[in-house]
């Protein structure tokens, strides 16, 4: 069977975004969008994590035993959130420091396990990279744009950037963050909702217009 690429990124970019529509990896969402960069750093990792866990765990999919599946997926997620770990230490070590507890806690970050579970183990490897990819993508947007925006509201400033003495400190703490989160969330089931009817108002059309023009004749 053709695998529909179109179809998988639409659905981790909108339809099935793990953070906006099935409100997943709530944690990290919430504990480190203080900043856009924090966002951006949280969701390079994940989806680094997604798309080569994905594809081991695509590979050996025949192999590995259902009875014993759960912790054979966490066994290869470690391994990548380990390299990724290593590498932010070593490369990019005030991103790591800024990452802190949350770095570890990918390993059971419940994006990358549902993912794993619901496809990777039931679809090829190029597909399976596929919807690592535009997960993490999907993933990494949301994180950024709600770490831009308590920033800016926050703390006046946006990747470090100051734009203005002006802030709202009520947006750096933790229930600002629920509140944006909230806002996100609602923001984007309303925008999708319209965007989702419209289709349909375009796919009716056509055969509407081709039902009467046939009742015509």
């Amino acid at each position: 069977m053709k695998t529909d690429f179109k179809k998988i990124a639409k659905d981790g970019l909108i339809s099935s975004n793990p953070t906006l529509k099935l409100v997943l990896g709530t944690c990290p969402t919430l504990a480190l969008t203080t900043a856009a960069m924090n966002g951006i750093g949280m969701g390079l990792a994940v989806t680094f994590v997604l798309i080569f866990s994905n594809v081991i765990i695509s590979l050996l999919r025949k192999v590995i035993p259902k009875e014993v599946r759960i912790p054979a997926f966490i066994l290869v997620i470690a391994t990548f959130v380990t390299i990724v770990r290593l590498a932010l230490d070593y490369f990019l070590p005030d991103i790591y420091d800024s990452l802190g507890l949350y770095l570890p806690l990918i390993v059971v970050n419940c994006i990358i396990l549902a993912r794993a579970e619901s496809f990777a183990s039931k679809n090829k490897v190029l597909a399976s990279a596929a919807d690592g990819l535009f997960m993490g993508i999907g993933f990494t947007l949301a994180l950024t744009l709600m770490g831009a925006v308590r920033e800016i509201l926050g703390s006046g400033a946006v990747f470090g950037y100051k734009l203005w003495d002006f802030s709202i400190g009520f947006f750096s703490s933790s229930a600002g963050a629920f509140f944006t989160y909230a806002i996100f969330i609602a923001v984007f089931a309303l925008i999708t909702d319209k965007i989702s009817e419209k289709a349909k108002r375009r796919a009716a059309q056509p055969n509407g217009f081709t039902a009467t023009a046939k009742g015509a004749k």
